[in-house]
Parts: structure tokens; C-alpha cells; sequence
């Protein structure tokens, strides 16, 4: 009888485990430093700087500044220092220099959920 009690258990607390970490934001992550993370998909070479999707992974994010000479990491990290109202220095390209995939972090002392709502903001102007 106690053997079936703890399996009982044991399925318990494991159906229960996906439910512990914070809802996903999508793209928005906190880091163990407690730094925010945000998944960025980089478009560069567009017209000018926007928010084109939200997804469950990234970020898309059209920048005007061609993919040279880390031109455009650099406009992403000012449009984003702008639409997240952050000071640019707060806003550092973490991952991905030379690739579309790019991770940005977030210096200032903010949550993911702050981050998320300005973003959704941002692609809703469109």
C-alpha cells in the first residue's frame, strides 16, 4: 500500500513541475544574474526601424542600417535603448554579432514583464 501512495505522488509532482518556472514571456527571459534577455530575429537593410512580429521565440525587429561593420547591431541596440526607454549604454548585444538570431541584455534594473508590454506597444503602433 505505501509503494502506491508514492507513485501517486511522484506523478503528482510531476505533473505539477512545467507549472513552477514563471509563465514563458516568449522572447523575454530574465538570466540567472537577473539581468532581462530578449530572442531578437534582426532584418537589417529595411527602411526604417520597427517591430514587425512577436513570436513565442524572437523578436522580429526591421532595422534600417545595413549588416555591415556592426552597423545595425548598433541601430538595434539604439532603437531598442528608445523603445524600451532605456540610456543606450543599458542595452548591450549579448549574442549573435554576426548572425540574424541575436540575443540583447538588458542592464537597467527592469522585468521581463515590463520589457514584454513595451515591445507589444511598439508592434501595435505599426
Amino acid at each position: 500500500m505505501p509503494k502506491k501512495a508514492g507513485a501517486t505522488t511522484k506523478g503528482k509532482s510531476q505533473s505539477k513541475e512545467p507549472e513552477t518556472p514563471l509563465p514563458p514571456l516568449g522572447p523575454v527571459a530574465a538570466d540567472p544574474k537577473g539581468c532581462v534577455t530578449i530572442a531578437i530575429h534582426a532584418k537589417p537593410g529595411s527602411k526604417q526601424n520597427a517591430i514587425t512580429d512577436l513570436t513565442a521565440t524572437a523578436v522580429s525587429i526591421a532595422i534600417a542600417a545595413p549588416p555591415a561593420e556592426g552597423e545595425a547591431n548598433a541601430e538595434l541596440c539604439r532603437y531598442l535603448s528608445k523603445v524600451l526607454e532605456l540610456r543606450k549604454s543599458d542595452v548591450v548585444l549579448d549574442k549573435g554579432g554576426k548572425s540574424r538570431e541575436k540575443v540583447v541584455k538588458l542592464l537597467a534594473s527592469t522585468t521581463p514583464e515590463e520589457i514584454l508590454e513595451k515591445l507589444k506597444k511598439e508592434l501595435e503602433k505599426k
